[in-house]
């Protein structure tokens, strides 16, 4: 058995990549804590693997004293000396204590030690080898669906796609090939747990790597990238070569390298926009495919103001403003975009009402000037006293003529009364003829 147990644990060591010494001590820690459980725990004891033959001894260690008091762990000097004659009282001697049947015992342990530590150094092993490959891109195949998370299997171990790592609109089938991102790995009491995503724009990037040699070797470095999963991906780019066209390298002969990022994203728009130092041109490169007329920029508040044409208005602000949107993440401005003629409108107001506005000046300080002109305040006392005069003396003079009119009337009754009694006087005089 002893041989055969070597022989096994150097197959371990080239196949699993687990060190048998590694094994070995593990081997003996096992052992010791068999030989209490059967033997008894009182002992302090040693085991000894013989690397070269597989042999296994177990040693009870004693202290060296005067008088013995406990058998299992004290020694008389005389008996030590049966051991070697250079011990003296208080040091620790070694005595063997192998019982006959303990190779039954050594070889149940030895298994079970050996398919524990392969399993630990197993998981230890993925694990070191998932969390070097974070942030990084990896092929698997859609092993099976739990609930709404994707079980996919990345060959040593299986990785969790959860539902909010899904890209909106994919279909996924069992057996299907995809690539993840792997965007977190934990270590468990069992296998490391493993999280990938298919929406996180670090994909995009790593595609980008795979497709383009360019990006790959540091020519073309990724600024920065805005990404709404399914439906479109804006990034900048810039070439640290001026001899290289950073879009053109990034989109290939005809669009092939390109093509190739949209099928794996199923149809995902990818815009390539060349990165600049210039924040006008930058923003304006950053409405692709919307053409800008004009860019005016705010340092203070982080603001620009697109001027487009009137028919690109729509193709600026995008779907439910997405164009805009992704615009605006990837170069971190808030961006305000209007048509020439809303540019037009809103000048022509500003300047009827600012006409307006200075008319109206105008005619206030023209009014205040021949107020003052005319007018100080005293005389503007003294004519408001001879208005109140004039009016008096009207309102006099009406009461004056009234009282004509009154006495107009008193006298044509006066008149009227006089006729009447000449009129009866010869009235009587022809009666008396």
């Amino acid at each position: 058995m002893s041989a055969e147990l070597i022989f096994a644990l150097e197959q371990l060591e080239k196949e699993k990549g687990i060190s048998k010494d590694v094994l070995i001590d593990a081997i003996e820690q096992a052992l010791i804590s068999a030989y209490k459980k059967n033997f008894g725990s009182g002992q302090s004891v040693e085991v000894h693997f013989d690397k070269q033959t597989g042999e296994i001894k177990v040693y009870a260690l004693k202290t060296i004293v005067e008088e013995v008091v406990d058998q299992g762990t004290e020694m008389s000097l005389e008996q030590a000396n049966l051991f070697g004659p250079d011990f003296e009282v208080g040091d620790m001697v070694e005595v063997e204590v192998t019982p006959r049947k303990f190779g039954r015992i050594a070889a149940q342990t030895a298994k079970q030690v050996v398919m524990q530590r392969i399993r630990e150094a197993e998981r230890g092993l993925i694990f070191d080898e998932f969390s070097n490959r974070e942030d990084d891109i990896l092929n698997g195949v859609v092993s099976r669906f739990d609930r709404k998370n994707i079980i996919v299997d990345l060959g040593k171990v299986e990785a969790v796609l959860p539902l909010s790592e899904q890209t909106p609109g994919e279909k996924y089938n069992v057996h299907d090939r995809i690539k993840v991102y792997v965007i977190n790995v934990k270590k468990t009491n069992k296998n490391p747990q493993i999280y990938v995503s298919r929406t996180h724009p670090g994909l995009v990037k790593r595609l980008l790597e795979l497709e383009v040699p360019e990006i790959a070797d540091g020519t073309i470095e990724i600024k920065t990238i805005a990404r709404e999963a399914g439906s479109r991906t804006k990034i900048a780019i810039y070439s640290k070569n001026e001899n290289v066209d950073p879009v053109g390298a990034c989109v290939g002969q005809r669009g092939s390298r390109i093509r190739a990022i949209v099928d794996e994203l199923q149809g995902e728009m990818i815009d390539v926009i060349k990165w600049s130092s210039d924040d006008e041109e930058y923003i304006a490169a950053s409405l692709s495919p919307a053409k800008v007329l004009r860019v005016d920029i705010d340092e203070e508040n982080k603001v620009a103001r697109v001027i487009v044409p009137d028919f690109q208005l729509s193709l600026a602000i995008g779907k439910e403003g997405q164009n805009a949107r992704l615009a605006a993440k990837l170069t971190g401005w808030k961006i305000d975009i209007k048509s020439e003629s809303q540019l037009r409108e809103h000048i022509e107001s500003q300047l009827f009402n600012n006409d307006l506005a200075y008319e109206y000046e105008e005619d206030e300080a023209d009014y205040n000037e021949d107020e003052s002109a005319d007018y100080s305040e005293q005389e503007f006392e003294e004519a408001e006293a001879q208005e109140e005069e004039v009016s008096s003396e009207d309102d006099s003079q009406e009461n004056n003529s009234e009282e004509i009119e009154d006495t107009d009337t008193v006298s044509a009754e006066d008149t009227e009364g006089e006729t009447d009694q000449e009129e009866s006087v010869e009235d009587g005089e022809d009666t008396e003829a």
